[in-house]
């Protein structure tokens, strides 16, 4: 009886992660003492910002991503609150708006200016002030815009529309307060429609943020969670914490049954927190200590056994917070598919570390990157408070593709980078889609089928307005291929040309 040994198929099995060098890192930043167990960064794709160590309340700053180096010792900070700042989100459809929360109790957002600070920022465009004790943690809600989730020492959770022209709110449009102690973490499912929570009583929680409704609790003594994760559309989540033993512990929940975990994994037996990032366009897991300076990153999958180590880039250098670039933020030239920003207080150093796939080719990889979440939101603030869900506006990482307001104003042509740009249109798409017939096609029409096997005259007609933009895509990738071929083939009829002058000479020597 021979053995067989199972061997995993992974286009991501050998991503590593990439350090930045010396220059392109952010040095001489005052990073927080605070103990709180928060990331301290925020991310986008022009601006970084973190918490700082200050004197007489709090304060955070903003830098321009690409302004790497030494930072100016006097350099301007956003410095409105009162008591040290807790948290930071920046706004996922505004790259101009950030939120922060602090000790002493309120709320603010923050518009920045486009262009570089010239002085400290100490007027917020909105306060909300709602929360009893300090507010630890925020939320911006993933889908709908002007939606922000709020967190305290009260154990509330406080939903806020910022869709008002007062500029101090002070009643939320609802309160949580089910919770019996405080809130270590908050996460939403793709269409934000669910709200997930871990408590400090070791329980988590699903709940329906509008109705204000428990919809699942867990509750298990072999696991006391710190921080948990919605996995995308996968229905489950992802926990860390600590095992009976003290050792750090990932569990996997069914989204439906959280009565028993559907696996639990040791890490290690060090003391720091566990951060967990997940993305779902890649299914892959990564997780970070507080106090260490490793990644280990993980693929989920929906049979067993669900988690699947991949690798662990390792730091001497820890790190005491942790901020993360957006999907459309990446260079997508050399194959990066996440990027970490390490804070390290040892040295005052921000530190970006790339999670890069390793691939010949420097074309753009479409089969790592698909479809990912733009910065259209799906949703206005009343719509979904009214009990609308949608998923999230979906966008193109290709160099050069424009990205589109909504599925539904698409315009606008994307222009390629390696190629002219096209006039068509989703629109003149979905027109094709209903109007063309078998006998208005030719002969050689029906038998041609496309390079990337998407055959425009057997598929069904999309649905969905993201399956018409992934089919806009789609057409726009293979008249791409199509002129590569031609130029190619202009080449080789010049070449025959040639060969065909050089006939004659050839004969008459013989």
């Amino acid at each position: 009886m021979s053995w067989f040994p199972q061997y995993r198929s992974s286009k991501f099995r050998h991503v590593y992660g990439k350090a930045a060098s010396k220059e392109n890192c952010y040095d001489c930043i005052p990073i927080t003492r605070s103990v709180h167990d928060n990331h301290f960064c925020a991310v986008n794709p022009r601006f970084i910002a973190v918490v700082t160590e200050c004197a007489g309340g709090g304060a955070f700053l903003v830098i321009p991503v690409n302004q790497t180096g030494k930072l100016d010792p006097h350099y301007p900070r956003v410095c409105g609150h009162k008591g040290n700042v807790l948290d930071i989100k920046w706004n996922p459809f505004n790259d101009f708006v950030i939120a922060s929360c602090s000790e002493d109790t309120s709320v603010k957002v923050w518009n920045i200016p486009h262009h570089v600070l010239t002085k400290n920022i100490t007027h917020a465009q909105k306060e909300l002030l709602g929360h009893a004790r300090r507010v630890g943690l925020i939320e911006w809600h993933p889908t709908a815009s002007n939606i922000l989730f709020s967190t305290g020492y009260d154990y509330k959770v406080m939903i806020w529309n910022l869709d008002t022209k007062e500029s101090v709110v002070q009643v939320p449009v609802k309160t949580i307060s089910f919770h019996t102690d405080v809130i270590l973490s908050m996460s939403f499912n793709t269409d934000g429609s669910l709200l997930a929570t871990a408590c400090r009583d070791r329980k988590i929680r699903i709940l329906d943020p509008r109705a204000g409704t428990l919809v699942q609790e867990a509750s298990n003594k072999s696991h006391r969670v710190n921080k948990v994760l919605f996995l995308g559309d996968m229905k489950k989540l992802i926990s860390t914490g600590t095992s009976r033993w003290n050792n750090r512990q990932i569990a996997l929940w069914d989204q439906d049954d959280l009565s028993v975990p559907l696996l639990e994994e040791d890490v290690d037996g060090s003391s720091g927190l566990l951060f967990p990032f997940y993305d779902s366009d890649t299914h892959m897991l990564y997780v970070l200590g507080k106090g260490d300076g490793n990644i280990r990153y993980y693929e989920i999958s929906l049979e067993k056994p669900y988690l699947n180590y991949l690798m662990e880039y390792r730091s001497p250098l820890p790190q005491k917070g942790i901020g993360t670039m957006p999907k459309r933020g990446l260079d997508v030239s050399s194959c990066e598919i996440f990027r970490f920003y390490k804070l390290i207080p040892v040295k005052s150093l921000i530190e970006p570390v790339s999670m890069i796939v390793p691939r010949r080719s420097e074309s753009y990889q479409e089969d790592i990157y698909p479809l990912t979440a733009g910065v259209q939101p799906a949703l206005t603030a009343q719509e979904w408070l009214n009990g609308l869900n949608k998923g999230p506006v979906l966008m193109s990482l290709r160099p050069g593709s424009v990205i589109l307001n909504s599925p539904l104003e698409a315009t606008e042509p994307v222009p390629y980078q390696n190629g002219p740009e096209t006039t068509e249109k989703p629109s003149r798409i979905q027109e094709k889609w209903g109007h063309w017939k078998a006998e208005e096609r030719g002969p050689e029409d029906k038998k041609v089928g496309l390079t990337n096997g998407f055959d425009a005259f057997e598929c069904p007609p999309p649905k969905t307005e993201n399956e018409l933009l992934q089919v806009f895509y789609r057409q726009q990738e293979e008249i791409r291929r199509l002129r590569e071929a031609l130029i190619q083939r202009d080449v080789q009829i010049k070449q025959l040309e040639l060969e065909i002058k050089n006939i004659p000479t050839d004969t008459g020597r013989f």
